[in-house]
């Protein structure tokens, strides 16, 4: 006899209670997945460590995908090379011209760079890096930028220290797990970098735009000075960023300033540097705003 296509519970209270169940577990589920979002949103930090944890856990990963893009972007590099040598050499060959000339200005202005700070009693205090990190992962496209490096608070790294890469800054610690920790980048919105203008000083401050590039605002407004191709460094206001550190390159110049792009890139950089706060008076003023936040928000009825 074939068997009945029908396959509501009927009588039998074994289907019946297989059935509710499945529906309670149903809205559990969806009420705590609400829960979750709704304290997501209220508090952003309540999941700190659970993102920590989840970033330890992904560390060996990171690593080796970290090692497998560098192997990759090596042997495409190799490849190019091969079919652009002439005209690399060639192009070489007038590069090494030009800097041999100013190797000898350049070595004049150090010896009498010297010499003034001798006169002046200057002396420069050495800034050791807290760390040496890998970059193991970041947000390829969203609207928040992030990135996680494999070094934590075991190598003393906490929340508020510069990390920067060997062309220019990369952004900040905002959490710290044991072993690694998660990087606001300059790119993302919440992110505001006080910076000058090389050749004059000029004041300004670099934000992110949300799609991988960065905007440079005047702090005074009027007739827009940047002109394409100004370089802008960390001005060292607000005690966060050390001064003299790249961070952008004006490309288009508009009303309030200009859109810029990165000095260093965070896709392209393997290795990074993770510095101490320039004040530690500022780092501390950093952790005591963040405290504060969060409590203010824990108290909101």
């Amino acid at each position: 006899m074939a068997r009945s296509q029908d396959r509501r519970p009927g009588n039998s209270r074994r289907a019946q209670y297989g059935v509710f169940t499945g529906y309670v577990i149903a809205i559990i589920g969806v009420v705590a997945g609400i829960a979750v979002v709704a304290v997501s949103l209220i508090n952003p930090d309540a999941f700190s460590f659970a993102r920590s944890s989840a970033s330890e856990v992904a560390r060996p990963m990171g690593q080796a995908g970290a090692k497998g893009r560098a192997t990759s972007q090596g042997v495409i590099a190799a490849v190019g090379a091969y079919f652009n040598a002439g005209r690399q050499n060639a192009a070489l060959t007038r590069e090494v011209e030009a800097a041999r000339a100013n190797a000898v200005t350049m070595q004049s202005l150090q010896d009498e760079n010297r010499r003034l700070k001798a006169l002046l009693g200057i002396v420069d205090t050495a800034n050791r890096p807290v760390a040496t990190a890998h970059l193991i992962g970041s947000t390829a496209a969203s609207t928040r930028r992030f990135a996680v490096i494999d070094v934590g608070s075991r190598l003393g790294v906490q929340a508020g220290q510069p990390v920067r890469a060997a062309a220019g800054l990369i952004g900040r610690v905002i959490e710290a797990g044991p072993n690694t920790a998660r990087v606001l980048l300059i790119t993302d919105p919440e992110n505001v970098v006080p910076v000058r203008r090389v050749r004059d000083g000029l004041a300004a401050f670099v934000q992110g735009a949300s799609n991988g590039r960065i905007d440079i605002r005047l702090i005074n407004m009027g007739v827009n000075p940047v002109k394409k191709g100004d370089v802008f460094v960390t001005s060292g206001s607000g005690g966060l960023y050390p001064p003299g550190i790249p961070v952008a390159v004006a490309t288009e110049p508009h009303r309030d300033g200009a859109i810029g792009h990165l000095a260093a890139d965070p896709a392209d950089n393997e290795f990074v540097v993770v510095q101490p706060a320039y004040r530690q008076q500022a780092l501390m003023q950093l952790e005591q705003i963040e405290k504060d936040g969060v409590k203010s928000t824990s108290e909101t009825p």
